[in-house]
């Protein structure tokens, strides 16, 4: 199994962002790093994020619906009953997150990485995922349904409850 990690990214040289809401008015958000962010009800659509670090960013019952993520890590951050949908993740790394109730519904993913994540019921319906990576993650009661599947790979992982068609 080898998922490819974010690429060409120099996590400490990252310039972080000081207005969040300004930020995301932009088409494209490259080379950030965004940091103790303590967000409700925001949205977002068709904006590029690449080479983005979150850390320790709480950003809930949001929409980041029709973005394309490539290169990012998100670490440490909470983006529970959050909307992904139809949106891509490249190369992407979750890492002791909390998805709880995220909608990834209609989203590819590919190459990306869930490590100690709660990811309980997570809706993947109809969507695409291709070399992912559930390590050490809770998906109680998370929804596959008619996706594309390659490469999946869970390790340590609760699937409890989990109806996959």
């Amino acid at each position: 199994m080898k998922i490819i990690k974010p690429q060409g990214v120099q996590w400490e040289n990252l310039m972080e962002i000081e207005n969040f809401e300004r930020e995301l008015e932009e088409e494209s958000i490259e080379n950030k790093k965004i940091e103790n962010r303590e967000k409700e009800n925001l949205q977002h659509y068709d904006q590029k994020w690449e080479k983005v670090l979150f850390i320790k960013d709480e950003i809930i019952n949001s929409k980041f619906e029709k973005n394309i993520f490539t290169d990012v890590r998100f670490k440490n951050c909470n983006f529970s009953n959050t909307s992904f949908e139809n949106s891509s993740f490249i190369r992407c790394e979750f890492e002791n997150c909390k998805i709880t109730g995220g909608n990834f519904s209609e989203t590819k993913l590919y190459q990306v990485s869930f490590l100690e994540t709660n990811a309980n019921y997570l809706n993947l319906t109809h969507a695409s995922l291709e070399n992912v990576l559930f390590q050490d993650t809770m998906l109680r009661n998370a929804f596959f349904q008619e996706n594309k599947l390659k490469n999946i790979y869970f390790e340590k992982a609760d699937l409890t409850r989990i109806p996959i068609f």
